[in-house]
């Protein structure tokens, strides 16, 4: 078995399992947040007629993609969360702390476990080596009573990646690449596996945004084979004991992707679909409304770092906003403490409060009609961030970076010559 079904057959009652089969799986966390977690209380309680879920410390809330509220419903919402979690005597509540998926990758995922959550990004931890995927509020309901779901074993294809990153090309250049290359559809309920030295350059913060991303392709997991980076991260964390989960051998692969990164220039993905990529030389000079550093896919402390080392001392363009917000609690005091902050606020941006923020378009920065947005976040699908008329690309840290300051799309490798 490859790592893929080796992870899920340690979760079964199965000796070996195989592409295609049913199995049901125990899982070693449920996580929602407050999109998705209301619906999955009512089947939970109306539907299901549960009274307990499996295991308190298992299932995790969390209030990001509204936060603050941003309406009357959006506070009711987080109400109806904070009950049931009384209720339930959850021990994990993260009420405005940051994104789901930064504090899930914070305080809780290990190399090895089987993770679901009522959020599509959760594939995130595979970066972890984690198995991590997105469903319905149906199954996060069953899975609440149940501690088990049922889940169909995927396909594995794995991508090798060489080369040496240039200056200014990050990993969200990459997964875009990947992305255009198979499309929105072309990994559709398979494990895409991230593999090859030019991945194992990358931090954890930069294998997270690959992970992020794989959904967008529709893989069910990403994965990141664990290695020494890995465990300075989780020492770091205080999460020592894990498994360790390696290939058999004779692992067979649906098949193999190669990239050489060398010559890998920086991407943009148009509107209106995350698969509509190309080389930024398409697109500079673009004229732009708003920028936004942040998200679940590059709103980390290196994220910002990258994107403060290109604005210091620097202003943004007049007529543009740029919104900045850390991805958790943890990365806002990390950044403050180190002047990160100091050096936005200084160039003219706004700092959001840790949490979803502009890319679901569910608090602020909302697009009027015709503006343009380019942002870090995972998606620009349309009406996503406000008006149906408006236009959302997506782009590295470093391309938004850059292009505050002209206020058009602007390579950043160009900027700093």
């Amino acid at each position: 078995m490859n790592v893929i079904e080796k992870i899920l057959a340690s979760h079964t009652e199965e000796a070996a399992i195989h592409p295609g089969m049913i199995v049901k799986v125990g899982l070693d966390y449920v996580m929602a947040n407050d999109a998705t977690a209301c619906l999955a209380i009512d089947i939970f309680k109306n539907e299901l007629l549960a009274d307990r879920v499996y295991d308190p410390g298992k299932v995790i809330l969390c209030m990001d993609h509204y936060t603050p509220s941003s309406s009357i419903a959006a506070a009711d919402s987080h109400n109806k969360m904070r009950a049931f979690a009384g209720e339930q005597r959850l021990r994990y509540v993260y009420d405005g702390q940051g994104v789901c998926h930064q504090l899930m990758m914070e305080h809780h995922v290990r190399p090895g476990q089987l993770i679901i959550g009522a959020d599509s990004h959760t594939c995130t931890y595979g970066a972890l080596g984690a198995l991590a995927t997105g469903m319905g509020s149906t199954d996060v309901a069953v899975a609440w009573k149940e501690g088990r779901i049922w889940m169909k074993v995927p396909e594995a294809v794995r991508i090798t990646v060489t080369g040496t990153w240039p200056a200014y090309v990050q990993a969200k250049d990459l997964i875009l690449k990947i992305i255009g290359d198979l499309t929105a559809k072309g990994a559709t309920y398979k494990a895409l596996c991230f593999d090859g030295p030019a991945v194992r350059a990358l931090g954890i913060s930069e294998r997270m945004t690959l992970s992020n991303m794989a959904i967008e392709a529709g893989a069910k997991f990403a994965y990141i084979q664990p290695d020494d980076r890995t465990e300075a991260f989780l020492q770091g964390a205080g999460r020592s004991e894990y498994p360790v989960v390696v290939d058999d051998e004779d692992a067979e692969y649906e098949r193999s992707l190669e990239y050489d990164i060398s010559n890998l220039a920086p991407q943009i993905a148009y509107p209106h679909s995350v698969d509509n990529v190309g080389d930024i030389t398409a697109f500079a000079g673009l004229a732009l409304d708003e920028l936004f550093l942040g998200a679940c896919t590059n709103g980390r402390y290196e994220d910002l770092a990258v994107a403060a080392a290109i604005l210091k001392g620097k202003k943004i363009a007049g007529g543009v906003r740029f919104l900045v917000t850390p991805a958790s609690n943890a990365v806002y005091l990390r950044a403050l403490a180190s002047g990160l902050i100091a050096t936005f606020i200084e160039c003219g941006a706004m700092i959001g409060t840790p949490g979803c923020s502009a890319c679901f378009g569910g608090t602020g920065g909302i697009l009027g009609k015709g503006e343009r947005l380019l942002t870090t976040a995972n998606r620009n699908f349309k009406g996503r961030v406000g008006s149906p008329d408006s236009e959302i690309y997506l782009a590295s840290p470093a391309v938004v970076a850059a292009s505050a300051i002209s206020g058009c799309i602007t390579d950043p490798r160009r900027i700093l010559q």
